[in-house]
């Protein structure tokens, strides 16, 4: 529902009145409104959001068309595009209606289903990068059984129980959410999406149980985010630590640098993840920021990512490089073994097959020429001209160029 279309004294009474509602209206999303110059950020956004659909579309085409990337490891990478385009896709096109056009006003439904989606991807965005972890992890410390322990199978179990636990934890909140009561039929939510904090903040009270003061609401959001992005962050760094182990067992310095590329490209995924994650808790919790300054800062931090996951993994990986090259000279080949061309010539004689350029020429009896591409000849074959069909009264004549 558009933003305008709603009666504007309607819209303040329902703000100010307070009645037990079990199930509000509308939420009204606040978070970006009053800001100077926002529509440049808009646009910034939205140039975010095409290159983080082209650079990851681009990342799964060529794992898909390159054979020597079927291996377990790129199934982790293909999931991480997959989830970096869904979280992509879930955030800046609502932003982008709900700010740029003024859509502001949400039903009830679709908040919290905004709210499960971007729980979600970003959710899964984590536990992706703790597989990644885990795959480097296996290859540097155990390389001769790399290939027994990260299999296809195993790989696609683990995704799959990723996916698995991230839906289940945030259907859980999702459920938790529903049973809230609010006191208005239009909430207000201070954030740029219908988020879990600022929501379960506005309501009149809990129908679970408290526990010392603490809603079971704010219990699990701080049981999400101990489980969804401390312990796997946890888990990276512990796997680093125990490939810095195995690095340093390694005797000669070039196997030791050639081990240590192969993990530079995930660290820095992982630093673009987590830190401003970590960085906005810290400061939220230390340094009290403005709500503008720390939306912005939120809204940044699930934007961002997905898009430098693909440019970084393209850059930083050999094997992706080394795939796009060959991909391109496959496609460079393929556009020269074209069809062969046929032309209308005046014919003198019978037809000739000679060679011309890069292809063969052959003239047939009915005034046609075909242009062939060459085929490949080996160092004993002689190129040949040959008169296929010569008037009556002559022998058929052969020539061959030494």
């Amino acid at each position: 529902m558009n933003g305008g279309s709603v009666n504007e004294l309607t819209m303040n009474l329902d703000f100010t009145e307070n009645r037990n509602i079990s199930i509000p209206s509308y939420f009204y999303i606040t978070g970006l409104s009053g800001i100077p110059h926002m529509r440049y950020y808009y646009i910034f956004l939205f140039f975010v959001y095409f290159i983080s659909l082209l650079g990851n579309s681009c990342l799964m085409f060529v794992i898909i068309m390159d054979r020597n990337l079927h291996t377990p490891k790129y199934i982790s990478v293909f999931n991480l595009s997959l989830t970096d385009i869904c979280e992509s896709t879930a955030v800046i096109p609502q932003l982008l209606d709900t700010f740029l056009f003024g859509n502001q006003l949400i039903p009830y439904g679709l908040c919290l289903s905004n709210m499960f989606s971007n729980m979600l991807f970003f959710t899964e965005q984590s536990l992706t990068l703790t597989v990644l972890s885990f795959d480097r992890l296996v290859a540097i410390s155990l390389p001769l059984r790399y290939h027994m322990i990260v299999t296809h199978g195993s790989m696609l179990v683990i995704i799959g129980a990723s996916w698995t636990i991230a839906m289940l934890l945030t259907m859980i909140g999702a459920i938790f959410m529903s049973r809230l009561s609010f006191c208005k039929f239009i909430v207000t939510v201070n954030s740029f999406y219908c988020d879990h904090g600022p929501i379960y903040r506005s309501a009149c009270n809990n129908n679970f149980p408290t526990c010392n003061d603490i809603s079971i609401n704010i219990l699990m959001g701080h049981i999400s985010f101990g489980l969804l992005i401390c312990t796997p962050l946890i888990l990276i760094i512990i796997s680093y630590f125990c490939i810095a182990l195995a690095l340093l067992k390694i005797a000669h310095g070039a196997d030791r640098i050639k081990a240590i590329k192969t993990c530079t490209s995930h660290l820095i995924l992982v630093a673009i993840f987590y830190l401003p994650v970590l960085c906005n808790v810290l400061a939220s919790v230390t340094t009290p920021l403005h709500p503008n300054a720390q939306i912005i800062n939120n809204s940044l931090t699930q934007t961002i990512p997905p898009m430098l996951n693909p440019i970084i993994y393209t850059l930083k990986t050999e094997e992706v490089m080394q795939s796009i090259k060959e991909l391109y000279k496959h496609s460079k080949v393929n556009t020269h073994n074209q069809k062969p061309e046929v032309v209308d010539i005046p014919m003198q004689s019978g037809p000739r097959v000679a060679q011309v350029g890069n292809g063969e020429l052959m003239i047939q009896g009915n005034g046609m020429a075909v242009v062939e591409p060459e085929r490949q000849r080996t160092e004993e074959e002689p190129k040949v001209w040959r008169n296929l069909k010569e008037p009556e009264g002559r022998d058929a004549a052969v020539g061959v160029e030494s």
